[in-house]
């Protein structure tokens, strides 16, 4: 609980004053706070894609983007069926989308789908892959 308390307060200052990780690090006689932080880079083809943006992922795929590259060990398409994103990943798919790769966690775009529960996403899915 203690602990809890300390990283939620920490948080809180990071936040407040906009410190960076480096600061902090350097502002500490301890062990790192920010050695728990990791950096997350996710693609802005994969951020479009789960906000919803259907007419930036439009542009970027008629652009040339890269229907099947993998975001966070996820493929765009992926990305679309975890959040539910209908009219993205009927879109992915138009555009050649490979729905047989799996995830870096050997996860399948249907099973994204169905552990979130993204009914909408899923019956598009089962269309496209014929199941």
């Amino acid at each position: 609980m203690r602990k809890t308390i300390l990283t939620v307060a920490a948080a809180f200052m990071v936040a407040v004053t906009g410190l960076s990780a480096k600061e902090i690090s350097a502002a500490t006689d301890g062990p790192a706070i920010t050695k728990n932080i990791k950096e997350v880079n996710i693609s802005s083809f994969c951020k479009a894609i789960v906000k919803g943006d259907y007419n930036t992922v439009k542009s970027l795929v008629d652009l040339g983007e890269d229907v099947n590259q993998k975001s966070l060990g996820m493929t765009p398409a992926m990305f679309a069926a975890r959040y539910n994103k209908v009219e993205i990943l009927e879109l992915l798919i138009e555009s050649g989308a490979d729905l047989q790769i799996k995830s870096d966690n050997g996860f399948s775009v249907k099973k994204y789908a169905e552990l979130s529960n993204a009914v909408d996403a899923l019956a598009v899915l089962e269309t496209a892959l014929g199941s």
